[in-house]
C-alpha cells in the first residue's frame, strides 16, 4: 500500500508539472481551446447546410460526433508530449530520480484529462451557441461527459505508448493522423452510419468512435424522435460497447506504455 501511495504521489507531481506548463507555454492553452471551437463552428455551418437529419436538427446530431472526434485527436497531444520529453532528455532526468517508474506516464495521461475537460467546456459552449441542447436531463448529460472523458483517457494511454516508441513528436503526429483520421471520419460522427456504402458501413458500425458518439447522443437526448433502431449490437448497446473498449485499451496499453518507458532510450 505504501508503494502505491508513493506512486500516486509521484504521478501527481508529474501531473502538476504538466499543468503548470500550460501557464508557461500559453500556445498550448490556445490550441486546446481554439481547435474544438473551430471544429464546432466549421462543421455546424459547412455540413449543417448540406446534410439533413430526418426528424431532427443536424447541429444537435453533430455535437456528439464533434465531442468524440476532438477528444480522440486530442490524445495525440499525450504521445507528442512524451516524445518531446524523450527527445530533450527530460525522461532520463526523471529516471535518475527515486520515483515510481509508472509516475511519468500516469502523470502525462492524467494531466491531459484537464486539457480534455477544457476542450469539452469550450465545445459545449460553442454547441449551445449554434443550436445544440441537452434534452435528457443534467444527470444523463454528466454521465455522457464522463464517458467521453474516460474514452479520451483510454486513447491517451494508446498514444503514450506510441510516443515512447517513435523518434520524435513529428512522427507521432504524422503516424497518428494516418490511423485517427479514418477512425474518426469513417464513423457516425458526421453522417449516420447507415448512409455509408458496403464495407465502410460495417467498419463504421463496429468502430468504437461510432459507439462513443452514439452513446453521447443518447445521453444528451440528441437522437431524433422516430429514428430507426441501430441494426448492430455495438450501436444498440453503445454505452456498454464503449466501456468494453475503455477497459480493454487501458488494460492493454497502460502496462505496455509503462514497460516501454522503462526500456526507451533518449532520442536525438
Amino acid at each position: 500500500m505504501q508503494n502505491i501511495a508513493y506512486a500516486f504521489g509521484d504521478g501527481f507531481a508529474i501531473t502538476k508539472r504538466n499543468v503548470i506548463k500550460i501557464v508557461r507555454v500559453p500556445e498550448i492553452l490556445f490550441a486546446v481551446l481554439i481547435t474544438p471551437l473551430v471544429f464546432v463552428v466549421l462543421f455546424a455551418y459547412v455540413f449543417g447546410s448540406s446534410i439533413e437529419i430526418p426528424g431532427g436538427s443536424y447541429r444537435e446530431f453533430l455535437i456528439g460526433g464533434t465531442f468524440a472526434l476532438t477528444l480522440v485527436f486530442g490524445a495525440v497531444f499525450t504521445g507528442a508530449g512524451l516524445a518531446e520529453d524523450m527527445q530533450k532528455g527530460i525522461i532520463d532526468r526523471f529516471r535518475s530520480l527515486p520515483m515510481s517508474r509508472s509516475a511519468v506516464v500516469f502523470g502525462r495521461t492524467a494531466s491531459d484529462v484537464i486539457y480534455n475537460i477544457l476542450s469539452l467546456v469550450v465545445m459545449a459552449g460553442a454547441g449551445l451557441l449554434v443550436g445544440w441542447r441537452i434534452n435528457n436531463g443534467i444527470g444523463s448529460a454528466l454521465v455522457g461527459f464522463g464517458l467521453l472523458l474516460l474514452f479520451a483517457y483510454a486513447m491517451s494511454w494508446v498514444m503514450a505508448y506510441v510516443g515512447l516508441m517513435v523518434p520524435s513528436p513529428e512522427v507521432v503526429n504524422n503516424a497518428s493522423f494516418l490511423v485517427i483520421f479514418p477512425m474518426t471520419f469513417v464513423a457516425n460522427t458526421f453522417v449516420p452510419a447507415e448512409n455509408l456504402p458496403g464495407p465502410l458501413k460495417t467498419f463504421a458500425e463496429w468502430n468504437p468512435v461510432s459507439a462513443m458518439t452514439q452513446a453521447a447522443r443518447e445521453l444528451f437526448g440528441n437522437i431524433p424522435p422516430g429514428s430507426p433502431e441501430p441494426a448492430v449490437w455495438p450501436l444498440q448497446n453503445a454505452e456498454i460497447y464503449t466501456l468494453i473498449w475503455i477497459v480493454a485499451l487501458i488494460g492493454v496499453f497502460a502496462p505496455l506504455a509503462t514497460r516501454q518507458y522503462k526500456r526507451a532510450k533518449t532520442k536525438t
